[in-house]
């Protein structure tokens, strides 16, 4: 069996590309799709005698997906500087007018500006549509390999979220676990309901620098907790780290990668979809 590694002298043949999208085919689409909010907003920004009561006029939006659109806009026109996580949570909308209202950009000059652009902006369109494929080639890349998986061990069984959903935390299947929040993509169980592999699913599309030290750095703390825990339960599991993506072939990433192996090479495979039926197979998530 090759190591991840050793398949790096012709990697660009085992990476599968993710689909993308065309500028300025989107801009049509995106216009259609936020209009209504860019409509919304300066209904609100009209009506809105500061910047504070303006965000809190937008927190009290009932539809989520509306509302966090919406925060979206008011960070660009009013404020850069508030984290776009802090502003969707509406228990935090007095504490961002406090920490970061005396920074807010004035009602007035924020009505100036967004009169001077054409509804819909175009612009403004397309980078809130760049928001909306975010996390679209990881969905596609997982829903992927469920097919597959599922196609080539009719046996076996895979579960978690195929696209977006909540991931399965190691603690509500292995009672034990010692760590209450180390969440996996997936789960395989053999024929007899005993999982017998875990996994993390992710789309490389254009990664380096501290990004990449942060994924791979995570990936081997989770992959040495999850041995270490399969070695003092004494049960056989194994780790499965499902990555492709052109990232794969920037900077140190496939080596970095190919270090997870050496973890625990019995136990531990990281693969691209067009690797998994030459590198997974019955014998190997049986423990045998």
């Amino acid at each position: 069996m090759k190591s991840f590694a050793e398949y790096k002298q012709d990697a660009p043949n085992w990476i599968t590309m993710a689909d993308g999208e065309f500028y300025p085919d989107i801009l049509a689409y995106a216009c259609e799709l936020y209009k209504p909010v860019l409509i919304l907003f300066g209904q609100l920004l009209r009506t809105s005698e500061s910047s504070e009561v303006l965000i809190r006029q937008i927190s009290e939006v009932r539809q989520q997906w509306m509302r966090i659109q919406l925060c979206r806009i008011f960070r660009k026109y009013v404020s850069p500087q508030t984290p776009v996580e802090m502003l969707k949570k509406k228990s935090l909308t007095s504490m961002i007018c406090e920490q970061y209202g005396r920074y807010f950009r004035k009602i007035n000059l924020v009505q100036a500006v967004f009169d001077s652009r054409p509804m819909p902006d175009e612009a403004l369109c397309a980078v809130l549509w760049e928001y909306k494929a975010r996390g679209q080639k990881g969905y596609d890349l997982t829903e992927k390999f469920f097919n597959l998986f599922r196609r080539e061990f009719p046996k076996y069984t895979i579960e978690g979220p195929e696209r977006s959903g909540i991931d399965i935390q190691l603690r509500s299947v292995f009672p034990d676990y010692p760590n209450d929040s180390r969440p996996v993509d997936f789960l395989i169980r053999n024929q007899d309901g005993i999982v017998c592999a875990v996994g993390l699913a992710r789309y490389d599309g254009d990664r380096g620098g501290a990004q990449e030290d942060d994924r791979t750095g995570g990936y081997v703390n989770c992959a040495k907790e999850i041995i270490d825990y399969a070695k003092k339960a004494n049960i056989f599991l194994k780790v499965i780290f499902i990555n492709d993506g052109p990232g794969l072939l920037l900077g140190s990433m496939w080596n970095d990668y190919s270090k997870l192996e050496s973890i625990d090479a019995e136990c531990i495979r990281v693969i691209t979809l067009r690797m998994l039926s030459e590198r997974i197979n019955n014998n190997w998530l049986e423990g045998k």
